[in-house]
């Protein structure tokens, strides 16, 4: 079992905590994603998970076996960079192979391991060539050669996509998804591409600031975000949030539009002791929709963005901000007003003050 249990773990550099007590359990064979902006934590924890940043609090376990202190070539995890760290002078072959000849593993082991990884990530007709003759995907496929060779209980990816260019990160997903089925072991894979975590991960880690904001399957993650920060963060366009009260299972904003809420948000929440003084609604532009009959609310159009399949509209509703995606291309210009409705399933609450979830 190649679980990895992460025990309120924290991290200080001097006086400065800068991972504040995560608790996080990736089970055997699951691939996780550790999602979150630049400076948030998550690099620094997959090193930690390495064994390459010492922990200064809390416990780690990978396979059932407490390593918090170990080092790392004692953890049995191979981590994939984000600029490929690939010896310059070596070729390809040698490049896979040399952490198994540091090792002195059999130089017949050491050949089948090699044409094993090779055969994996299509890389038999470039062994002899050298870093320099490569493209940015073909080095990276080395770099997760030089991992696979080691048979890990758990590969962790540091941003590994971040240098290539947008053609090559969609077919290089595909491929390290591909990798993950076929070696069925434990990822962690680091990003701050809420696109790559959506779509690699079993398990999505959202992280702000030190800390794990939630933990969940991606679709949960992206319908039932448990803060603020993780509307904003996961979808793009993200979130559309308007300040409201809520009376009888409605929503009124400033503006006087009156929306109505989900089933679990129109609880009678709302004038109890408990009930939070501000509240934000959140609207996700792809669920908004044009809606001449019945509207909810009434957007000024201030810019338009096709993009082919869909079109992004930026404007602005009762003095608050507004994107909403619609599909195709619709006749639509700056200056418009427009009558738009969302249905009571899509609708999310957050408190203000502490934008946490709602309901």
């Amino acid at each position: 079992m190649a679980e990895v249990r992460i025990a309120g773990v924290r991290k200080s550099f001097g006086t400065t905590e800068v991972i504040h007590g995560v608790d996080l359990t990736i089970p055997d064979g699951q691939f996780a994603v550790v999602v979150g902006p630049s400076g948030c934590g998550k690099s620094t924890l997959l090193r930690m998970i390495a064994g390459l940043e010492a922990v200064s609090e809390g416990a780690l376990f990978i396979a059932g076996r407490e390593v918090t202190r170990a080092e790392p070539k004692a953890r049995n995890v191979a981590m994939v960079f984000q600029n490929y760290a690939l010896y310059p002078h070596l070729t390809v072959a040698r490049n896979i192979a040399f952490g198994l000849e540091l090792r002195g593993t059999p130089k017949q082991e050491i050949e089948r391991r090699v044409r094993r990884a090779a055969t994996i990530l299509h890389l038999e007709e470039l062994l002899e060539r050298k870093p320099r003759q490569l493209s940015g995907g073909q080095r990276q496929r080395v770099a997760m050669g030089r991992a696979i060779v080691r048979e890990p209980d758990v590969f962790l990816f540091d941003e590994p996509l971040s240098n290539l260019d947008a053609t090559l990160r969609v077919q290089m997903r595909l491929e390290i998804r591909k990798l993950h089925q076929e070696l069925a072991g434990t990822s962690v894979y680091v990003t701050h591409d809420q696109i790559e975590a959506m779509t690699m991960g079993d398990l999505l880690v959202v992280m702000n600031e030190g800390r794990v904001e939630q933990i969940g399957r991606p679709l949960e993650v992206y319908r039932r975000p448990a803060s603020r920060f993780v509307a904003s963060f996961i979808g793009s366009p993200p979130m559309n949030f308007l300040e409201v009260a809520v009376e009888d299972g409605v929503a009124r904003t400033a503006g006087a539009a009156r929306i109505a809420l989900a089933p679990e948000l129109a609880s009678g929440f709302a004038g109890t002791a408990t009930a939070p003084t501000r509240l934000l609604l959140g609207l996700r532009p792809e669920h908004l929709v044009l809606a001449p009959e019945r509207p909810a609310l009434d957007c000024r159009v201030e810019a338009v963005e096709p993009q082919g399949a869909d079109t992004l509209v930026h404007g602005r509703s009762h003095d608050a901000p507004i994107t909403l995606r619609l599909p195709g291309v619709p006749e639509i210009a700056a200056g418009d007003r427009l009558p738009l409705a969302i249905a009571p399933e899509h609708t999310h609450l957050f408190d203000a003050e502490s934008g946490r979830r709602v309901g």
